[in-house]
């Protein structure tokens, strides 16, 4: 049997649980999941259930018949007004047959004959179509007199007794238009992140707001917005290192040698064009002149604009893979969390996740070891000869790093990250990840191994390289490029910032 999820909008009152219950029950369906809050939404349920294909078709026939089943998100409208009433018995009932033949929910009242204004009646009320909401007002409006306060057809009056469908509208324009089903369904899956922590003992509403963060401030920082902050090394004999930090996620690096310029790792998708306008002006030209990319691992803000370039990329199998499968802990003891699985969406729709199409895997089997790490395979930048080593997965299954041990470079992906050189802005965007899957490492214990493991080897080329001059560059995954001095790393060369007016 199958497994299903709908959404169900009910009305506020005993035995309304059960009777869907009951009809679940009826056609064989088992139920897998289920969440209600009153105190985010007192009329939504999220249903997940195991059923035959035929009975989930008759559940659902069944909950639209009782009026349960939602199939759309659209804004209701929400009315605040001033009636004048008469002052006599039933009038009240009078006027609120209208309301309820018009299908209006009155979410408030306020009347007080001993109050400042005895002869009016203040009530706010929605209604699930705008045309309805015209109509109730012309009715309104024959038969007593009103004074319209606030009519709102944008959902931002709503009140919380329809929280889902204000917080879908917030949703959209962070999305390439969604459509219904399509939004339903993403709200299905954020109502699932929201039980887990919830359920681990994190407030709700943080959960929503790091939501909604996460994806405005992505797009907030497109286009007049978009800013990178740049550190330029030299590297190798003629080559040059470029470290672009953009305003959100990781870093993208190019390296420049008069034989071939590669970039490693793209950013997400959503700068694709305030990154190609960067490199123009940088002479790069419409990424035309960059030969191939290197995509250290699968987080989209790590290889999610890979797909608009037409360059070939290089990746680990295990990167292939966890884009296929839309989950970033697969491949390790965390596939199975319902926070990385809906994590993964999430930020690949917020983020426009266009991984890239053409990929060459990396072998499998290791060549040698450096230290603990597999040396997978060896590439040439140049006169630059670097080493691919596999990590131990600890924070993303199939992430690689790379190491050129002749001119001490390595770049580390995700595992090393100069977090003194985080502005705190990017602290600020990081953090949202870290809220809403508990952990970005999606194996700590390795993460933290690794992590010891990479700055040993920082720690023995810079022993090597002593008295040349050189230090080893770490070119972290977030951060600035820098060197490991005293046990910490601090900032190679301090970055100087682009923007789209300033260019340069």
């Amino acid at each position: 049997m199958k497994r299903y999820a709908f959404v169900a909008r009910m009305p506020d009152r005993p035995g309304a649980l059960h009777r869907a219950a009951e009809i679940i029950t009826r056609y064989e369906g088992n139920i897998n999941r289920i969440h209600f809050d009153r105190r985010i939404d007192p009329r939504t349920v999220f249903f997940e259930v195991t059923v035959p294909e035929e009975g989930y078709a008759a559940i659902r026939d069944q909950l639209a018949l009782i009026g349960y089943l939602q199939t759309s998100l659209s804004t209701p409208s929400f009315l605040k007004f001033q009636v004048w009433l008469p002052h006599r018995t039933g009038s009240l009932d009078e006027f609120l047959t209208y309301t309820t033949a018009a299908g209006a929910n009155i979410s408030a009242i306020d009347f007080d004959e001993a109050g400042r204004h005895p002869d009016r009646v203040m009530i706010s009320l929605n209604l699930a179509e705008s045309e309805a909401a015209k109509n109730l007002l012309d009715r309104l409006k024959s038969q007593y007199r009103l004074e319209i306060i606030e009519y709102d057809t944008t959902g931002e009056q709503l009140d919380d007794t329809v929280f889902y469908v204000r917080f879908a509208q917030k949703l959209r324009p962070l999305m390439e238009s969604p459509d219904e089903p399509f939004l339903l369904a993403f709200l299905h899956d954020i109502n699932h992140i929201v039980q887990e922590l919830a359920n681990r003992g994190e407030d709700p509403k943080q959960v929503f707001d790091s939501i909604l963060a996460t994806g405005t401030t992505l797009t907030a920082t497109t286009g007049a917005s978009f800013y990178a902050d740049v550190q330029l090394l030299p590297i190798g004999s003629r080559g040059s290192l470029y470290c672009f930090q953009f305003p959100c996620g990781g870093n993208t690096f190019v390296i420049d040698t008069p034989a071939e310029r590669v970039m490693i790792d793209t950013g997400y998708g959503i700068y694709f064009s305030d990154v190609t306008a960067m490199l123009r002006s940088y002479g790069f030209g419409d990424s035309d002149r960059i030969s191939r990319i290197v995509i250290t691992h699968a987080d989209a803000d790590h290889c999610g604009g890979g797909g608009f370039f037409r360059i070939p990329a290089l990746m680990h199998p295990g990167t292939c893979e966890i884009i296929r499968q839309a989950n970033r802990a697969y491949g390790s003891r965390s596939q199975n969390s319902v926070l990385e699985e809906v994590y993964t969406t999430m930020i690949g729709l917020f983020s426009r996740f266009t991984p890239p199409r053409d990929a060459n895997l990396l072998p499998a089997e290791t060549k040698r070891m450096r230290g603990i790490f597999p040396v997978l395979d060896t590439m040439t930048v140049g006169d630059l000869e670097f080493e691919v080593l596999e990590s131990l997965g600890g924070h993303l299954y199939g992430q690689i790093f790379l190491f050129c041990p002749a001119e001490g470079v390595l770049f580390t992906g995700d595992s090393l990250i100069n977090f003194a050189s985080l502005t705190d802005e990017r602290r600020k965007y990081n953090s949202l990840a870290d809220f809403l899957v508990t952990s970005v490492n999606v194996d700590s214990d390795l993460a933290r191994k690794e992590r010891r493991a990479l700055l040993d080897l920082v720690a023995a080329t810079n022993e090597r390289l002593n008295g040349t001059g050189r230090e080893c560059l770490v070119c972290c995954g977030h951060g600035a490029v820098s060197v490991l001095r005293d046990g910490k790393l601090q900032s190679a060369l301090d970055p100087v910032r682009y923007t789209p007016s300033t260019g340069l």
